[in-house]
């Protein structure tokens, strides 16, 4: 895979690389087109569509991410994490962050494991549970959750808030057009932080990023 072709859309996000989170990233996406052609762990195949819809995809959270999350060393969960997205690629790219992986299907969880060691990646945990099992274990644990194509957005929040510190946040990564989703929500239990739009470089696909923060309800 060449530098130039993950280059050219890194770029136009205006993130600072190193040659080492080049190197990792190529070469978790080079296990991953591997591992798919025998565990199918994601639709979309092709050099080009892999780097620009799942890589730079899941990368494009992360100005907005450090933005919020200006802690030293965050605990954040991938809901549903499949094929380690977004998880692995922000792991790769903020050393410092301390990700967790809750992913219920094994042949998905065994391709995690197997990318956690190929990359050396200390700063990611890979739970092969169902996240409401995570929620009961490590309740109010982390300092954000994120999900990309997970659920529908009510739902993500449901499953989120169990997890979440009190001064948690929501990050939820959605297609362009998430307002009948947003509908769904009960704007008293949670307040909208940031509606961002997200460009893939060089890509006709639009995204947004929804930011959101739980209303806790003081006790009578």
């Amino acid at each position: 895979m060449s530098n130039d072709l993950v280059s050219l859309g890194i770029e136009g996000l205006g993130l600072n690389l190193n040659p080492k989170n080049i190197v990792d990233l190529e070469l978790f996406l080079q296990e991953m087109g591997r591992w798919n052609q025998v565990h199918n762990l994601t639709a979309i195949e092709g050099e080009k569509n892999s780097v620009r819809l799942h890589l730079i995809d899941s990368i494009t959270v992360l100005p907005l991410m450090r933005q919020f999350l200006d802690l030293k060393n965050p605990k954040i969960a991938d809901l549903g994490s499949g094929g380690g997205l977004p998880a692995i690629p922000i792991a790769i790219l903020q050393p410092e962050w301390h990700v967790t992986l809750i992913e219920a299907i094994r042949k998905k969880t065994a391709f995690l494991q197997h990318v956690r060691g190929k990359l050396g990646l200390k700063n990611i945990q890979v739970l092969s549970e169902r996240v409401e099992a995570v929620a009961k274990s490590q309740p109010g644990q982390f300092d954000a959750v994120i999900s990309r194509a997970f659920t529908n957005l009510a739902h993500f929040l449901e499953l989120s808030l169990p997890l979440l510190k009190s001064d948690g946040l929501v990050f939820a990564m959605k297609a362009k057009r998430a307002d009948e989703e947003l509908q769904d929500v009960c704007m008293d239990d949670w307040r909208l932080v940031a509606d961002e739009p997200l460009q893939i470089p060089n890509l006709a696909v639009e995204r947004r990023l929804l930011v959101l923060s739980p209303v806790r309800k003081l006790p009578l």
